[in-house]
């Protein structure tokens, strides 16, 4: 089984647009560091919900070693970097981050990465979900940001535009 290790923000969104099967279909299994539990259910809203209620397979780890913190700390938050450490704790094999200075950080470093609509474009591709443009209209109606160029790019890539 694929070791993937999943950011805040991915949990945040597809919590709230009832999304988080989209990420246990395609994967079976997710792997997140406690400070990006804390996050996420820190905030009394759908994704704290939905994340408590599937912690069968929603596998919350601690980072071990801690005296890397520091280095990884420079743009990046608590989540982000925890995410990073337990990656490279247990030799992950993708890393879900929508951050672009955390998902440039993890490139660097050598972490496969993927994003929010990286997933959604998977589960499309693997006819998990039937469209993109619906879980993409949710997104934005639950107050996601995401630039109308980059919606243009998933929708042209999924082959609905």
């Amino acid at each position: 089984m694929r070791k993937v290790v999943v950011n805040s923000t991915p949990l945040i969104i597809l919590g709230n647009i009832d999304g988080l099967k989209i990420l246990q279909e395609l994967y079976g299994e997710i792997i997140i560091p406690r400070a990006v539990f804390e996050e996420v259910t820190s905030k009394d809203d759908d994704a704290k919900l939905k994340l408590s209620q599937n912690l069968s397979w929603i596998k919350v780890l601690e980072v071990q070693d801690k005296s890397n913190r520091k280095m990884y700390q420079a743009k990046l938050h608590d989540g982000e970097v925890e995410v990073m450490m337990l990656s490279n704790e247990i030799s992950a094999d993708l890393l879900v981050i929508d951050d672009n200075a955390a998902k440039k950080t993890a490139k660097f470093l050598g972490f496969t990465v993927t994003g929010t609509l990286g997933v959604i474009l998977k589960a499309k591709s693997e006819g998990i979900i039937p469209q993109v443009k619906p879980i993409l209209d949710e997104i934005l109606r639950q107050g996601f940001y995401i630039s109308s160029k980059l919606i243009e790019t998933v929708l042209k890539t999924s082959n609905e535009k």
